[in-house]
Formats: structure tokens, sequence, C-alpha cells
């Protein structure tokens, strides 16, 4: 049984290629992000479904103490993946939200264009490289390392 994730960069899509002259977060860039996003989600509800099944299907009652505990540990590691996917589409449905509102793309913090490569990287993310490496550094300060 699969316990990655899927990530963007497994959803099968063609990089962008915006015409000379697009603005930015065109309709056609907001499609596109569009269905990254949806493909991307329904890999991952497919995955939790998987996840659901095994553990149905798999979850017998094993006479051997040592059988049983191996099965408990990769059910709790199925489970804990399955949890980071369900942040994961939470913000998949944010981002999905910011498309229709038209602020996709946009940097949370400071406003200017994420930028369609990190985007097709990272279709949830929602702030800048420059502003997401101060955040993380600000944070690595912050925890002493």
């Amino acid at each position: 049984m699969s316990t990655l994730t899927p990530n963007p960069s497994e959803v099968k899509f063609t990089p962008y290629v915006p015409a000379p002259d697009e603005e930015y977060m065109s309709d056609a860039q907001l499609e596109h992000f569009k269905a990254i996003l949806l493909d991307w989600k329904s890999q991952l509800i497919g995955e939790a479904d998987r996840t659901k099944n095994y553990i149905q299907d798999e979850s017998s009652a094993m006479p051997d103490i040592n059988d049983r505990a191996t099965q408990e540990e990769e059910f709790a590691l199925a489970l804990r993946t399955r949890d980071r996917e369900r942040k994961l589409i939470r913000k998949i449905d944010k981002s999905m939200v910011e498309i229709e509102n038209d602020d996709y793309g946009f940097c949370e913090t400071c406003g200017v264009e994420i930028g369609l490569r990190r985007l097709e990287a990272r279709p949830t993310a929602t702030q800048c490289i420059d502003c997401k490496t101060l955040s993380e550094i600000k944070e690595r300060q912050n925890q002493g390392a």
C-alpha cells in the first residue's frame, strides 16, 4: 500500500506558456491552476478511499501479538499520512476559493505575483518566494536553530 502523498509534480499537466502580452492570472491561467488543483484533490481523495478499504480488509484478528503490533503500526502510519492529506485538501479548497474570488496567485503578505512556475510546483502557495524565505528564517530563529 502506498503511503506517499501525491504531490503536484505527480499530477500530469503541461506547463503553462503565457502569450507575450497576456495578463498575469488571466482566465486561461486560472483554469490551468483550477484543473491542477482539482486533479490533485481527486488523487488525495482516492488515496483516502484506498486507505479506508485497506484497513477494513486487513483488520482481521491476528493470533500472533507481534504481527498484530506491526499491523497496527502500519495502520497508524497510514492514518497519519491521510491526516496530513486532509489538511492539504483544505488548502486546495482555500486555493479554489481564491481562484473564484480572483485572489489566487498573489502573495498574501506583500501582494506581489507569486509566479506561474512556483504555483505549478506548489499550487497551494500563498506567499511569494521572498516572503516565504523570510518566514522560514524567522521560524528557524524562533525555534533556536
